[in-house]
């Protein structure tokens, strides 16, 4: 590939409402269910000339000391079922499903995305993740029997199960018998769908450890990270590239597309000021105590938001919510979030906003194109998944004074090449019983 086609962003959209991101109170922000708001975004992504359209999962509704938390998402349809319905009203934008590869089977969900990659053209992809806590495995029949050290061995079993069945329909259209018998599958039979147009639907991955990177290296096709940050970014782009060629790939058979968010402004002043307003309606009162629990491991409720951080300490053993990881250590970051508190006089509401997740490119138009094009040239990303703060318009603003500019700094396609997700992409077909996992 040549260094000016490999300086051609690629582009996804994420639909919001199910993360923190979201601003539900916001009068402009509508339904997470309605088929109305995904048919927006879907259509504005193709309208901007997006590679696909990028749909989260969620298992069980997130709990807080016993109790549902008031702010999360109900009601958000399955997956696949949405983008099988978006297919019949797009016509050359990717269509991404996040299924769990836990708590399904590879005959049943290689027959449901292979189903959507007929029905959208060749359009389709299945975002892969894991889950090993008991509490989202009590809705299903085995419960929380997976091991977390063996989550990932289970998902590149599954994806190389999948992979065999899409593969045995020979190249002229008929189907041969299959046969895995593995650690975590033993299936044998005959697939009843044929190969889908793009060989097989393009696979996406999310995780940032040391096992999810290896997989994502041997398995992969996208890498779905949370690096916001051009240092952070250049340093897991060398590393995950570096790790393709023990399995026989190239470089551009993988793409590193880190999620982030955007802030436009007439002036830069005028953005960040606007940032900082969404911000505040991300981190409202209630959140801000239960990010804070999250940390403590104690029942935090009576605290002011607006008040300085508990004196008392964290609980390193202490839980509130089940089915949630705590990330690091919470005596380590106690003191850190105190001493970042104490130099700048902020209170519990402050410190959180302070602390968590902001903006990825805040600016005029013009700022943020140049942004997000030095990212690419300077190999810390191949793309972005666009995450808005609302549902379903916030996508429109990027894509009518964005994407223009890209198209000017011949940073982005100024029309679709191909119809299929892989070639959007830049990304091989998959060689017929090639062998390749």
């Amino acid at each position: 590939m040549t260094r000016t086609a490999r300086r051609q962003m690629h582009l996804a959209a994420h639909f919001p409402g199910v993360n923190s991101t979201t601003v539900w109170q916001d009068p402009r922000s509508g339904s997470q269910i309605d088929f109305s708001s995904f048919e927006h975004l879907a259509r504005t992504a193709e309208r901007g000339l997006f590679d696909f359209f990028f749909l989260a999962e969620g298992l069980r509704l997130r709990e807080h000391k016993g109790r549902i938390h008031d702010l999360d998402v109900v009601g958000r349809p399955e997956s696949i079922t949405v983008l099988s319905a978006l297919a019949a009203v797009t016509e050359r934008l990717g269509l991404a499903a996040t299924v769990n590869a836990t708590f399904n089977e590879p005959y049943e969900l290689a027959r449901r995305l292979s189903s959507l990659d007929h029905l959208s053209g060749g359009r389709a992809a299945w975002n892969v993740v894991t889950s090993s806590d008991a509490f989202t495995g009590e809705n299903f029949r085995r419960g929380g029997y997976l091991d977390r050290a063996d989550r990932y061995t289970r998902a590149a079993e599954f994806v190389a199960t999948a992979r065999e069945l899409w593969d045995s329909w020979t190249p002229c259209g008929r189907a041969r018998p299959f046969a895995h018998d593995g650690r975590h599958f033993s299936v044998a039979g005959e697939f009843d769908v044929r190969r889908s147009p793009q060989g097989h639907p393009v696979v996406i991955q999310a995780g940032d450890s040391d096992e999810g990177r290896e997989f994502a290296a041997s398995a992969a096709d996208v890498v779905f990270t949370r690096h916001g940050t051009l240092e952070s970014g250049r340093a897991f782009y060398a590393d995950v590239k570096r790790r393709l060629a023990a399995y026989g790939r190239g470089p551009d058979e993988l793409k590193i597309m880190p999620g982030v968010t955007f802030v436009l402004g007439d002036t830069a002043a005028e953005a960040q000021e606007r940032a900082a307003e969404i911000r505040r309606q991300q981190v409202s009162p209630q959140n801000a105590i239960l990010a804070l629990e999250q940390v403590w491991g104690r029942d935090l409720s009576g605290y002011d938001p607006d008040g300085p951080l508990p004196d008392v300490d964290p609980d390193p053993g202490g839980e509130l919510a089940q089915g949630r990881v705590r990330i690091g250590d919470p005596l380590a970051i106690a003191a850190q979030w105190r001493a970042l508190a104490e130099a700048k006089g902020l209170s519990i509401r402050e410190t959180v906003i302070e602390t968590s997740g902001r903006q990825s490119f805040v600016g005029t138009p013009q700022e943020v194109a140049a942004r997000m094009a030095e990212f690419v040239t300077r190999e810390a990303a191949d793309g972005f998944i666009l995450v808005p703060h609302l549902t379903p318009g916030g996508l429109d603003d990027f894509v009518d004074r964005v994407v223009p500019l890209l198209q000017e700094r011949g940073a982005f396609r100024t029309e679709y090449s191909g119809t299929t997700l892989r070639g959007h992409l830049g990304l091989p077909v998959p060689v017929w019983n090639s062998g390749r996992p």
